[in-house]
């Protein structure tokens, strides 16, 4: 069971009470079990063990505490004897998660050890330590998924890196693209986020150990070395400041970074949604035999995992509102933000997961339909070159403003007429004298108009094989 969602129908069977999942998170529907697992109560428990043991030792490092109790909570907390069943019992008496597993250990512990177990910490050095540790372990699996997406996005830009295709912007025809651009756009952006993530660690991957309101009370003066030798042991960063809690904005920006990769996935599927309907057909996600895209119309092929990444990534961005809300706490703190926490944080980091799994299959599997993007290429009847019409003009000399107009003046009436722009253009007696059929010829040519389109390319696959090289290497925690 997820601990962030609680939540079960309860069905009355044979006499007892059986509890079944509500959420589809709980289903098995969406993410991993690898992140999944990172949520589930009795590793969560594991998590606060380790911190515990972790303080302990270095605790007992500095001589604040005897080394073989120090020895006794650092064996006791790797063991089995610590249950999620033990703990839970004495949460339904205090009403305290934190302070019940801090029992549950003490019971396990000999007499000498019971005073120095929790030595001058408060719940939320564990709560917010775990979060942390949860989130560390997170973006070990997240960012070698983003990092792979990458990677099918700048092999997918290298495919069709000579492909003409229709550039549009407000939905209308505008000029000619290379179609492997719209993937390398895509993959600079996944290696861009893997540095926001590198570069955010050491302000919101964060160790407290400083007590009941942040000053460290009872170890003193010490604190801070207590602090950073654990910090350090949990491949954590010390907090240069915080109250009862690590400040929430430190929060907020691992919900901001996260929803904004699944904003660029979200781009990514609402591209792919677009350029797959039946008036475009210029892609269209992998149909495999069998699967059925309608229950009522046997022909529809629906790209409904773009669908999902963009319907998760909806109520992705809702949850940074909640992280925002989170940041102004009373005093040196309150829990309003702490309920809230336990369905926000995890929901997060399942929903990208999804997200990122989902869109490597279609990016990897996507099919791109090249006759559609050609004869996409003249359904304007030439109008799409209008651009470099206008560009050959002003190069002869003409001034920008007439030959606009002109262009303009031509275009229409041959929209109008359903005359090739071209021809149009061999007709009107204003631009037929500027401009000769080999220069026309030239012109309309789409292969003649990818610009810098493969440079670009380069310069994107260079960028995240550099990005792999530098985050992802041998000696590197995360790896692919």
């Amino acid at each position: 069971m997820i601990c962030c969602f609680p939540i079960r129908f309860i069905f009355l069977v044979f006499g007892g009470l059986v509890y079944m999942p509500i959420l589809p998170i709980d289903t098995g529907r969406y993410g991993s079990p690898q992140i999944k697992r990172i949520f589930e109560e009795r590793d969560r428990l594991q998590y606060q063990l380790e911190f515990e043991a972790a303080v302990a030792k270095a605790q007992a490092q500095i001589n604040m505490i005897p080394v073989s109790v120090a020895k006794e909570i650092v064996k006791i907390a790797k063991s089995d004897k610590i249950t999620l069943e033990r703990v839970g019992k004495l949460e339904a008496i205090s009403e305290h998660d934190t302070a019940a597993v801090v029992e549950a250990l003490s019971e396990k512990c000999s007499a000498k050890s019971k005073p120095w177990i929790h030595y001058g910490l408060t719940s939320n050095d564990i709560i917010d330590t775990t979060i942390s540790m949860q989130m560390r372990d997170v973006f070990r699996i997240i960012e070698p998924k983003i990092l792979r997406l990458a990677l099918i996005l700048a092999d997918r830009s290298v495919e069709f890196r000579a492909q003409p295709a229709v550039g549009r912007t407000h939905g209308q025809h505008t000029s000619i693209i290379a179609f492997g651009l719209k993937f390398a756009v895509w993959a600079a952006e996944m290696a861009t986020h893997i540095e926001r993530i590198e570069e955010g660690k050491k302000r919101f991957l964060l160790c407290k150990t400083l007590g009941v309101v942040g000053t460290g009370s009872l170890m003193g003066k010490r604190a801070l070395e207590v602090q950073k030798i654990v910090a350090e042991n949990l491949s954590l960063h010390p907090v240069d400041a915080a109250t009862q809690v690590i400040p929430r904005e430190r929060i907020a920006e691992i919900q901001f970074l996260i929803t904004l990769v699944g904003c660029t996935l979200d781009k990514i599927a609402t591209e792919v949604r677009n350029l797959q309907r039946t008036e475009l057909g210029e892609v269209a996600e992998h149909f495999r035999k069998g699967q059925m895209g309608s229950s009522a119309v046997p022909v529809k092929r629906n790209p409904i995992k773009s669908e999902k990444v963009s319907s998760l990534a909806r109520l992705l961005r809702s949850l940074i509102g909640v992280a925002l809300e989170n940041i102004p706490l009373w005093h040196e703190r309150d829990l309003s933000n702490s309920a809230n926490e336990r369905f926000t944080i995890p929901m997060a980091a399942i929903l990208l997961d999804e997200m990122l799994n989902s869109l490597m299959s279609v990016i990897a599997e996507l099919k791109i339909n090249t006759q559609r993007l050609t004869s996409n290429l003249d359904m304007t009847k030439g109008q799409i070159y209008s651009e470099f019409v206008l560009d050959a003009l002003v190069k002869k000399g003409v001034s920008r403003i007439t030959a606009y107009r002109d262009i303009q003046r031509v275009a229409f009436s041959a929209l109008q007429s359903g005359q090739h722009f071209r021809d149009a253009i061999k007709r009107d007696s204003h631009l037929a004298r500027k401009l000769s059929s080999e220069e026309l010829k030239y012109i309309f040519e789409p292969n003649n108009h990818l610009g810098a389109s493969s440079e670009i390319i380069d310069h994107v696959v260079n960028k995240v094989r550099n990005t792999r090289n530098k985050y992802f290497d041998h000696k590197s925690k995360l790896s692919l």
